[in-house]
């Protein structure tokens, strides 16, 4: 299997299956002499980790991670930074009646098809717990860069959304709900409607919304490597994610020029920031800001019609812990790969001019 390394310089490769012994991975292009405050680690993690509220997957993991390597005296040594995250509460029995039946819209089909062989416990490889590892890749990249900060926060979960503006928002409050929505009237909607989707053994969809700030002016290869593109890549790469947004997104295609331009003052800011923070591929100062779009959890509690490895037309029912909307919990995972993307960019410029 291919693809499990991202970056360019600031590089993490990830490893490990839902219902092996650990997951883990290797950051490599790491500087030598970040101070690393192991604790803010940890809090990301536990921010992504199953168990944490009523309205998740009720699967027990502590989620903790321990370091091998590149870090000596609490500062990384410039060599590889070797991690694990050990799993401790597998149950794989719940997967026994998957184990020759393709759950509909899942990784099940297509990895059997490519590969020839599938992990269906948890789903293996393609299990969203793999994404614990890219916390930890996302939470030292943060370090690297310490002056540019990273909120991400749940826009919408169905069609209950945020009717506010972001500028009209209390980060401060998106820890306070179990949801991650800084607009508690929101929240408390989005909170009773994932009850209500999880006890109709059903799951539900939604959006979060992140905003980058401090960035540097500079920040992007123009043509194929633009900003835009690594951070559309880097969240359509999150399990459940069916789309990208920035800046103005696909609303923009509603106005015209003479509206949608963002006009110069004299310092190089703009007035309005339409373009997200990002002009030819290439950031601006401006803050940078983007909505990904998150697919219902694909395994659910009802009986549905599928066919198994001999091509027969059976029925299925999903078992075990599954999220009823993976929105909340995908909030710290969307910050660590922004920050991934950042943090290399940021680097690329070191080594850009002389």
């Amino acid at each position: 299997m291919a693809g499990n390394t991202f970056g360019t310089l600031f590089k993490l490769t990830t490893f490990g299956e839902s219902h092996g012994v650990a997951i883990g991975g290797i950051i490599d292009g790491c500087p030598a002499g970040v101070e690393l405050d192991l604790d803010k680690i940890q809090e990301d993690l536990n921010k992504r980790k199953p168990g944490q509220s009523a309205i998740v997957t009720q699967r027990k993991e502590p989620d903790t991670v321990e370091f091998l390597s590149g870090i000596f005296e609490g500062k990384t040594t410039g060599t590889p930074i070797g991690f694990v995250i050990k799993n401790a509460n597998q149950k794989s029995k719940d997967y026994s009646h998957i184990q020759d039946t393709y759950r509909p819209s899942h990784a099940d089909y297509t990895y059997d098809e490519k590969y020839g062989v599938r992990d269906y416990r948890g789903g293996g490889r393609s299990s969203a717990r793999e994404t614990a590892s890219r916390v930890v890749g996302g939470a030292i990249a943060k370090q690297v860069i310490p002056h540019i900060s990273f909120t991400a926060f749940t826009a919408s979960v169905g069609n209950i959304s945020i009717d506010k503006n972001i500028e009209e928002l209390d980060f401060s409050l998106i820890e306070s709900n179990p949801v991650r929505c800084p607009d508690p009237a929101s929240a408390e909607k989005m909170e009773s409607y994932i009850k209500e989707i999880r006890s109709l053994g059903d799951t539900v969809g939604g959006t979060v919304q992140c905003v980058i700030k401090n960035v540097p002016k500079g920040l992007g290869e123009p043509v194929f490597d633009k900003l835009h593109a690594e951070l559309g890549k880097a969240m359509l790469s999150i399990n459940a994610v069916k789309g990208f947004e920035y800046g103005s997104g696909f609303e923009g295609t509603k106005m015209k020029g003479s509206e949608h331009n963002d006009l110069f003052n004299a310092d190089g800011s703009t007035t309005t920031n339409l373009s997200g923070g990002i002009q030819g591929g290439i950031s601006n100062g401006m803050d940078i800001y983007f909505n990904v779009a998150f697919k219902p959890v694909a395994t659910i509690m009802q009986k549905q019609q599928t066919i198994n490895s001999k091509g027969e037309e059976v029925e299925m029912q999903g078992k075990g812990r599954h999220d009823p909307c993976v929105v909340p919990r995908a909030v710290p995972i969307v910050e660590a790969m922004a920050a991934l993307v950042i943090a290399d960019f940021w680097l690329q410029n070191k080594v850009s001019k002389i």
